[in-house]
């Protein structure tokens, strides 16, 4: 499910054409994942419940969705088979992303928490899965997921039922979904989304948590230059979320390779990929991989806030000014001792990285020829030269042989409108 692919075809400096449409649905399936024991006595995750059913489909929509299906519950319990009925299991948040053959990507919001009830039980995800990127909401949606199935799995049926109805609000815009709860009565539940729509799905406060300003530029300049970026943890929640962050910092660019927030056990091989890929593992895994036959890869441990094995050059690939500049930046934010909010925190992070890009490559649509007919070449040896700086030149020269910024320049080319400071 998740193959390196192209990222879908959006207007430059949007993350992807599907993540941000309002007005469509909220999302396509809830599932819960249940562990279930096997004749081995190990337990293997099952769907237990799926809404909506769907019924009359296209047969390349059927198996669509039987790949989905399939591939939900390693995601889901991406940790083994090694389980054992508990008495009290802390509740958890992470999400993981799946992307499809055409490049497009679905993203699994999950709830891991101990069902109501006496004695020793299994922990259970609840899963929703959507094409829309913002972490935030889909938390709260999960919070009042959660708050039913302490009732009874047949209250949680009508709220996701009036969600399903409901159009995805725009940025900044409020939904409200009136929801009956027994003995409690009808509630209405007020979801918005932030107005900044590339940083919904945002937390940098967890990044900044764990690692130095320093080690973040590190990270930036490996994923700038397309590299392999390996990162441990053992919370699923810290591994999404930092993760996510990280492919956040490339905007207005777009991380268009194997992109997996938390590898299931049985896909840890991924690792050897020689391509690029940005993967999140638990750190009980860390001998495993080490051990794997892998190429120079960047890794970092996000318990220890340190990183593990570099390639050794990440201090000299991006321009020495620049990234001091960045440094006092993200410095200024680290030491602000929680005064502003994460919101707050997300704008100024990102504003950071988005000032480096502009400083970089902001000139590019000045260096697009456009014909008589409308289309556009760009002209990549007038570009680079017209860089003056010889530091700044040098990391340029490497950049426009990525991926993300050769997606980016083919967009450009295809529109007239200049996309100079489109936020």
């Amino acid at each position: 499910e998740n193959n390196p692919s192209r990222v879908p075809q959006g207007k430059p400096g949007e993350r992807s054409s599907v993540l941000y449409s309002a007005g469509q649905f909220f999302f396509e399936y809830l599932v819960v994942v249940s562990l279930k024991k096997m004749s081995d006595g190990r337990y293997e995750p099952k769907i237990t419940y799926q809404f909506p059913k769907r019924e009359n489909l296209l047969k390349g929509q059927k198996e669509e969705e039987e790949r989905l299906l399939k591939a939900i519950p390693l995601f889901c319990f991406p940790d083994g088979n090694n389980w054992a009925p508990v008495t009290e299991f802390t509740s958890e948040t992470f999400s993981f992303v799946l992307t499809n053959v055409d490049g497009s990507r679905k993203i699994g919001y999950c709830r891991r928490l101990l069902p109501s009830g006496r004695g020793v039980r299994l922990p259970e995800v609840f899963c929703i899965i959507s094409c829309l990127g913002c972490f935030g909401l889909f938390s709260k949606i999960l919070d009042e997921v959660e708050k039913r199935r302490q009732i009874s799995m047949a209250v949680i049926y009508p709220f996701m039922q009036g969600l399903r109805e409901s159009p995805f609000p725009a940025p900044g815009k409020t939904v409200t979904i009136k929801s009956f709860i027994p003995e409690s009565g009808t509630e209405l539940i007020e979801l918005t989304r932030p107005v900044d729509a590339h940083l919904e799905h945002v937390e940098f406060q967890a990044l900044l948590q764990r690692l130095s300003p320093h080690l973040i530029l590190h990270i930036f300049a490996s994923a700038v230059l397309e590299r392999r970026l390996i990162f441990l943890a053992e919370e699923l929640s810290v591994l999404s979320q930092c993760i996510h962050a990280v492919a956040a910092l490339l905007y207005p660019f777009t991380w268009a390779h194997t992109y997996i927030p938390v590898v299931p056990e049985c896909l840890l091989d991924t690792v050897c990929c020689p391509t690029p890929f940005m993967v999140g593992i638990q750190m009980r895994h860390l001998e495993r991989v080490l051990d794997q036959p892998m190429e120079e890869a960047l890794i970092v441990d996000l318990c220890e806030g340190k990183i593990l094995r570099a390639v050794g050059d990440e201090e000299e690939i991006l321009p020495i000014k620049l990234q001091n500049e960045m440094l006092t930046s993200l410095n200024r934010h680290n030491n602000n001792n929680n005064v502003h909010t994460s919101e707050q925190v997300n704008t100024l992070v990102s504003e950071a990285f988005v000032q480096f890009f502009v400083r970089m490559v902001g000139h590019y649509s000045s260096h697009i020829k456009w014909s008589k007919n409308g289309s556009g070449t760009f002209q990549e040896r007038a570009f680079c030269k017209a860089v003056t700086s010889k530091t700044n030149r040098k990391f340029v020269k490497k950049f426009v042989k990525t991926n993300m910024f050769s997606l980016f320049i083919e967009e450009a080319e295809k529109s007239r409108i200049p996309q100079e400071g489109k936020r």
